[in-house]
């Protein structure tokens, strides 16, 4: 009898990899309880973009060329409201750069606070660094301003000037950040006082999960506050003892805890050979042949106790291998059990796929 061929350090390395995760699934594998807070979010507490445009000066030639028009009049127009006229025909400068300003204004920030903001150029300037921000007023989707930016530039990296195979650039030198860069002018008013009742919605929609989320807060609070609306949306009234105290409520019912349900999921990564999948995948009958590998998946009487899966066996001539399980096997142990036999990851995605097509494979499957 031949003796089988040692798999490549590259296999047995990818194996390694593959059954430490494989391992990592298997601790977490009993689904655990989250916070409510943590999977869902009160209607109405959420971040509001801000947008702007301003202009950066300061930078050591680097700013936008004579074609972008935009930035030279917006320079004549800022001159202008200074008290200088200028004609932006006139304007030849290196130093100025046009960017658009955004931000997140969160929930309940008061005016005075203030909040980080991101620049980006729109002019074919080569960099941003150095640069300071002039005043620049931010607005919402209605149009009005909510926050005014103003500050040095930071860029996160730099750049060493030499020829085109020598120069040295690290990270993005065309988009900077300020910390802490605009204070607040107006609030987004968000109250809970005198509410009637509070929607809470899930950031991923699933009935099971919803249903649990009803039933845990109900429980909580003693009666039948909380209902269902739909699939992500859990409308809950306010109880007598917590009118006037809904901040309270709130508190109460974010902490609860609630054992998400998921689908069940195969996620495939071709470029790394990387797989992921749910605690709930599972596999029908199937006889499958790749390669020298076969695989058995056998039917199995339904008063048969349930029974841990075979042990992977090699036999057969020239290192024939065989894999046989019983059916209703996840493919958690189907995947422990070819990579004991020295499978391959990049074979592990061939196999998932033509179960996939065959209907044995009980999940999504999505490759990436």
């Amino acid at each position: 009898m031949k003796t089988p061929r040692r798999p490549t350090r590259f296999a047995g390395f990818a194996s390694r990899l593959v059954l430490l995760l494989l391992a990592m699934l298997c601790v977490a594998s009993p689904a655990l309880a989250a916070r409510i807070k943590d999977l869902a979010a009160v209607k109405g507490v959420r971040d509001n973009q801000l947008v702007g445009y301003g202009i950066v000066v300061g930078l050591n030639g680097t700013g936008d060329g004579k074609n972008a028009t935009f930035t030279t009049n917006g320079l004549a127009n800022l001159m202008r409201n200074m008290g200088v006229k200028i004609d932006p025909q006139e304007i030849r400068v290196k130093n100025v750069a046009s960017v658009i300003v955004t931000a997140k204004l969160p929930p309940f920030v008061k005016v005075g606070q203030t909040i980080d903001v991101t620049l980006s150029s729109v002019g074919d300037a080569s960099s941003l660094q150095g640069g300071t921000l002039l005043a620049t007023p931010l607005k919402g989707l209605d149009n009005q301003v909510y926050a005014l930016a103003q500050g040095a530039l930071s860029i996160g990296g730099f750049e060493v000037p030499g020829p085109s195979q020598i120069g040295l650039q690290k990270n993005h030198l065309t988009v900077a950040r300020i910390p802490a860069g605009a204070t607040v002018e107006q609030e987004v008013p968000v109250s809970f006082a005198d509410k009637k009742s509070i929607a809470i919605s899930l950031d991923s929609p699933d009935f099971t999960t919803i249903n649990r989320m009803v039933n845990a807060i109900n429980r909580a609070l003693g009666g039948k506050y909380a209902a269902a609306k739909d699939g992500a949306t859990v409308e809950v009234t306010v109880p007598p003892p917590f009118r006037t105290k809904e901040i309270a409520l709130l508190a109460t019912i974010e902490n609860l805890e609630v054992t998400p349900d998921t689908l069940a999921k195969v996620v495939l990564d071709e470029r790394t050979g990387t797989v992921v999948m749910g605690e709930n995948v599972r596999l029908s009958a199937l006889a499958l042949s790749h390669g020298n590998l076969s695989l058995q998946i056998t039917p199995k009487p339904p008063t048969t106790p349930p029974s841990p899966p075979e042990k992977p066996m090699v036999s057969g001539e020239n290192g024939q291998r065989l894999v046989r399980f019983a059916e209703g096997a996840s493919l958690g142990d189907v995947v422990r059990a070819l990579n004991a036999v020295g499978v391959a990851p990049r074979d592990l995605i061939a196999i998932f796929q033509t179960m996939k097509a065959s209907g044995a494979l009980q999940a999504d499957l999505e490759i990436i």
